[in-house]
């Protein structure tokens, strides 16, 4: 079994609950159609220039290949042994593109440091 996150570059302003929108829009096959948003890209590129998705190999951390990503949202199925540094570069990577961090176990969303309120 995975551990599942997801994030997601929605507009400014949305909240946990667009999230889960979205993330049950995404399960349902529902995806937007538009051009894939900067974030999304940049998050992509960065998290696979360290750990790779298109090919299998000792630690990888993926434990489903490729990486789903639309133009809104890359979804991140990590095998449960995958060390704890994955899980830090994935958030640290969030908040760096302002991208808000779906928790598929427990349904939390977890908004960039920039979003929270101060």
């Amino acid at each position: 079994m995975s551990f599942d996150l997801s994030v997601w570059a929605l507009a400014d302003g949305a909240t946990p609950e667009d999230v889960r929108t979205a993330v049950r829009g995404c399960r349902e096959g529902r995806h937007p159609e538009r051009q894939p948003d900067p974030r999304v890209v940049g998050f992509y590129r960065a998290i696979t220039a360290s750990y790779p998705d298109r090919a299998t190999g000792p630690g990888s951390p993926w434990a489903v290949l490729p990486l789903h990503a639309a133009s809104d949202h890359v979804e991140l199925n990590l095998d449960p042994a995958c060390p704890d540094q994955v899980l830090l570069d994935i958030e640290r990577l969030a908040a760096e593109h302002a991208l808000m961090l779906f928790d598929a176990q427990d349904g939390s969303v977890y908004p960039p440091p920039a979003r929270m309120p101060g």
